[in-house]
């Protein structure tokens, strides 16, 4: 049963770590997940102050995956229109069947949101790009946390290797 906490828990963290750039996938939470099913094992040692930790951090950046964008957007000159088109654009960039929709989207509905709101072309294209980049720093975020708790998993692992595979 072991055996198959720690492949299911693997499992997790590898569907996390790209589910911390595609929006689609819950990333962070899937690799929580898979940390918390390395700990349920009987080979590994419970640690609730890891498990704590992980939790809080998994919770902040969930949500600071959805802020970032908006800020992005507010902080070069977008209105609460583009704020909202970001948004939007987010959720139709994940929908849409294009290459790099999850990319465009934000950009493209920052830059709608702020010509519904009467801006000039350019204050429009000067939020869609913080909004761009409000998403490509909440995806790193998100994918270095992943990461982190990839090599967290990986490091328990590495650390009782001799009585999981005896």
């Amino acid at each position: 049963m072991d055996i198959a906490l720690l492949g299911i828990g693997f499992l997790l963290m590898i569907v996390g770590l790209f589910g911390s750039f595609l929006p689609v996938v819950p990333g962070l939470p899937l690799s929580w997940l898979g940390l918390l099913l390395l700990y349920l094992t009987s080979i590994i040692p419970m640690n609730y102050w890891v498990l704590g930790i992980t939790l809080a951090l998994t919770i902040i950046v969930a949500v600071l995956d959805y802020v970032i964008p908006a800020v992005g957007t507010k902080r070069f000159g977008g209105s609460r229109y583009g704020i909202i088109g970001t948004t939007i654009g987010l959720v139709v960039g994940i929908l849409a069947p294009i290459p790099g929709g999850i990319l465009i989207g934000p950009f493209v509905g920052a830059f709608i949101g702020e010509m519904l709101n009467k801006s000039d072309s350019k204050k429009a294209l000067r939020a869609a790009f913080g909004s761009f980049l409000g998403f490509l720093a909440s995806s790193f975020m998100s994918f270095i946390t992943a990461v982190a708790f990839l090599i967290l998993f990986l490091s328990k692992v590495w650390e009782y290797r001799e009585v999981i595979f005896a």
